[in-house]
């Protein structure tokens, strides 16, 4: 019998398709907006500041962030707010398909 993972034991990627499953599902809009709250930071750390400049120009670049902030730095560096946010509302790994 395999032993069960816990949500530190998915990559950031991972973390990231749950919560946004999650958050999508339940029409957590504060979810939503505390992402955006992030992002520019995030995106700034992981050196793309070219989407920082964008993001304060106009909220749309936004709404395509939170697809992308699932990939690469960006996911690493806001892979706690997953965690904290997915923990908090008692999501498991094994609930990927129903989150």
């Amino acid at each position: 019998m395999s032993e069960q993972r816990t949500l530190d034991d998915l990559s950031s990627q991972e973390l990231h398709d749950l919560a946004v499953r999650r958050a999508r599902r339940h029409l957590d809009v504060r979810f939503f907006w505390r992402l955006m709250e992030r992002l520019p930071a995030a995106e700034a750390a992981a050196g793309e500041l070219d989407e920082v400049e964008a993001d304060m120009q106009r909220i749309s670049a936004h709404i395509d962030d939170v697809t992308d902030s699932g990939r690469g730095e960006v996911a690493e560096l806001l892979r706690p707010f997953y965690l904290e946010y997915l923990k908090s509302h008692g999501v498991r790994p094994d609930e990927k398909g129903s989150a």
